[in-house]
């Protein structure tokens, strides 16, 4: 039974979203977005989806043409709603974050259409495959 299955319909993990902050190679660095607060916005959007999301810190997520990175994926009733995680990328000032907070507090994806100031911001992550190989 997946945590999607085995979460109850009234509680409020079922509503929580995860947030997923691309830090690594390029996102969240001073050398490819010199000028900008990375760990400023960071805390901005931990502040501000605080009750409605985990945030969490990513390794790369092979997407550093698009840099900075979140990903939202869709809390449990937003998946039963037909919510797929959404990438966007350009996350580099405060009314990007306030508008992913903002989509996140009213639900985040399957839930909320997402706002017409991420719109442009949204894109599909590449095909990338990846071989893992046994050591």
């Amino acid at each position: 039974m997946t945590a999607y299955e085995n979460a109850s319909a009234d509680s409020d993990s079922t509503r929580t979203c995860m947030v997923r902050v691309c830090r690594d190679c390029c996102c969240g660095t001073e050398g490819k977005h010199p000028g900008v607060d990375h760990d400023g916005l960071l805390a901005r959007l931990e502040v501000g989806t605080r009750g409605s999301a985990r945030v969490l810190r990513s390794a790369c997520l092979l997407a550093c043409d698009e840099s900075n990175v979140v990903v939202v994926t869709p809390s449990v009733v937003g998946r039963r709603a037909g919510g797929r995680p959404v990438w966007v990328r350009a996350v580099l000032d405060d009314e990007t974050v306030d508008a992913v907070t903002g989509w996140v507090a009213l639900g985040g994806p399957g839930v909320a259409d997402v706002p017409a100031p991420l719109a442009q911001q949204v894109f599909a992550p590449s095909g990338l495959s990846l071989t893992w190989t046994a050591v």
